[in-house]
């Protein structure tokens, strides 16, 4: 068969990520048709750092040369983007949330499922490494039946050193936050291994007028299986800390730092996996699992890709923290 042909929109952090993995695959398999990103600085930068990227000339062009259309713009471009790809007949691979207004996010999953298409979201704890350790816990017995999930993320500032080139919409309140950004990750991961969660209370502090939040919190509901959600900018050193703990009748485990799956062993430590890497080295690992999975996607194979329902349901939560009372 011929290499599917992926095509992205936006050469932000996202879209560099997937260029360099998309360009690191076999060829045989996959192949890079385009990127089209709008900002002068951005192309330049493209030319520079990734000179055998194909530059593509309009949206247009970029979908007409590819089998599936990767979306990393920021969020409120998402769906016109997803539309056109859809509605040339392609495959879409979407980041998240799928757009910032909850009701056209739902009209749009609708429209997209009915014509039954080929679309997903690029939620990678879908192709982790530490969370398959965390599913054979589950299943082998150490964990026993679960208790209680418990989510903790915190920031020395936002958005992190990285993202810093997209503070003008990433620190607003309309497009950006923690909790959209980071928070819905970990959200999907309860989604994935858990189940659907009812949102009992929430809230979110917005102290400094025009940016996004800086505190949030939540109390979620698996049917009787309390999850709590904490999650702040400020009061750790750490650039990006994160912790998914998974309490149940026979013991705890967790993922730490997106990439560390650990148990807690009976002598009250945390012990992590002898194959464990840290995110650094995990990511570009998880990306090519991802990127088979585009390819099955795009070719009409099985794979488990966040779907665009599960992606609905956690951008329905996230935006109900968001509007919630200050926590």
């Amino acid at each position: 068969m011929a290499p599917v042909r992926i095509g992205i929109i936006a050469f932000g952090i996202m879209g560099e990520r997937l260029a360099r993995a998309i360009l690191a695959h076999d060829p045989d398999k996959i192949t890079l048709s385009g990127v089209l990103d709008p900002a002068p600085a951005a192309i330049e930068r493209l030319r520079r750092d990734l000179p055998e990227a194909p530059v593509a000339a309009s949206r247009e062009a970029l979908i007409e040369a590819s089998d599936c259309v990767y979306v990393a713009s920021p969020p409120a471009s998402h769906i016109e983007h997803a539309r056109a790809a859809l509605a040339a007949g392609r495959a879409l691979f979407c980041e998240k949330p799928l757009a910032v207004d909850g009701a056209e996010t739902e009209a749009f999953v609708r429209e997209a499922e009915a014509a039954g298409a080929r679309a997903a979201v690029n939620f990678p704890f879908a192709s982790s490494f530490a969370v398959d350790q965390i599913r054979e816990w589950m299943a082998d017995g150490t964990v026993g039946a679960p208790r209680r999930v418990t989510i903790e993320i915190a920031f020395a500032e936002w958005p992190r050193p990285w993202q810093a080139d997209a503070k003008a919409w990433l620190d607003r309140p309309e497009q950006g936050g923690f909790t959209r950004e980071v928070a819905s990750h970990f959200l999907f991961l309860t989604r994935r291994l858990i189940g659907p969660m009812e949102l009992r209370r929430r809230g979110a502090d917005f102290p400094e007028a025009g940016a996004s939040e800086r505190s949030a919190s939540a109390d979620l509901l698996v049917g009787a299986l309390p999850v709590r959600f904490e999650g702040r900018v400020g009061g750790t050193s750490a650039a990006d800390h994160n912790l998914w703990t998974l309490e149940g009748t026979e013991g705890t485990v967790r993922l730490r730092d997106w990439s560390f799956a650990e148990r807690h062993d009976s002598d009250g430590t945390w012990r992590e996996t002898l194959d464990a890497l840290p995110n650094e080295r995990a990511r570009p690992l998880v990306l090519r699992r991802q990127l088979d999975k585009v390819a099955a996607l795009t070719e009409g194979r099985p794979q488990d890709l966040a779907t665009l329902r599960e992606a609905l349901e956690v951008q329905a939560i996230v935006e109900s923290i968001l509007a919630g009372d200050p926590a």
